[in-house]
């Protein structure tokens, strides 16, 4: 494994300003996220804001040749889902809007999930048990504890509920560059035993499944659905390890939890 990088005071600053961009993206989506809107439309709102409003890069436009400035997984869709102007949204249903972008040089990602309309129970269930899976492991995160108490936490939990964790992708250190080590698993693995250290950041990301966690990658190289088509949900933020817990770099106002932990 490469070396994990400690960011410096300056990185930090530079961090926390991309992440409320990012965390700005999300907040100004939420108007338009109507019955009959298509996915392409919401990523051209996200697009224009991103370059316009916020002087930013989307950092998801080009990478590794995906064609979108966000992404959008409408309900069986756990990751990647790629906007189309066919893809019309209505009542019901579940939806995960993921924001990267690039400002002066530097990286935030972040995800949450929004329902339309009047949600069925599951889905409602499901978008709250993911929200609050992400929670229960920014809450005991700090220095000196082993990393992989991040993804027992997650996973004991959604366990607990019924539901299932996605095993194919985790999440990641962050900073110059989009992705960086360490690997964030979101299940339990007693392999990983990276102790954390104060500077460290990293997203954590859990995609957590109604159903079985099998998912499979569709045609188009990039969107990934339940092998089941049971519905999907995640929710994502970009973290700071402080000297005496976390913070939460891609915070929004509406959030029940603090956006510096003590832990």
């Amino acid at each position: 494994m490469k070396s994990i990088l400690i960011k410096s005071a300056e990185e930090i600053k530079h961090m926390r300003i991309a992440g409320k961009l990012a965390a700005e993206v999300l907040n100004m989506i939420k108007k338009y996220i109507i019955n009959n809107i298509s996915t392409e439309e919401l990523d051209q709102i996200c697009h224009n804001y991103i370059i316009q409003k916020q002087k930013s890069i989307s950092a998801c436009l080009g990478y590794n040749g995906y064609p979108k400035s966000i992404c959008t997984s409408v309900n069986d869709v756990v990751c990647h889902g790629i906007p189309d102007a066919k893809q019309k949204l209505k009542s019901g249903d579940i939806i995960n809007i993921d924001i990267s972008i690039i400002n002066n040089g530097y990286y935030s990602d972040t995800s949450k999930m929004f329902i339309l309309g009047k949600p069925s129970i599951l889905g409602q269930r499901l978008c709250n048990v993911a929200q609050k899976s992400l929670y229960l492991a920014l809450q005991i995160i700090k220095p000196g504890i082993p990393i992989n108490k991040i993804g027992q936490t997650i996973e004991s939990y959604v366990n607990k509920e019924n539901f299932s964790v996605v095993k194919e992708y985790c999440g990641h250190g962050i900073g110059k560059n989009f992705h960086e080590d360490p690997q964030i698993l979101h299940y339990i693995n007693n392999d990983q035993n990276i102790i954390l250290k104060p500077g460290m950041i990293f997203t954590v990301e859990p995609m957590i499944n109604a159903g079985k966690p099998l998912v499979k990658c569709m045609k188009d190289g990039w969107t990934v659905k339940t092998k089941d088509r049971s519905l999907s949900a995640q929710y994502e933020h970009t973290i700071l390890v402080t000297k005496n817990g976390c913070e939460i770099l891609t915070f929004r106002q509406e959030e029940n939890i603090k956006k510096i932990l003590i832990n």
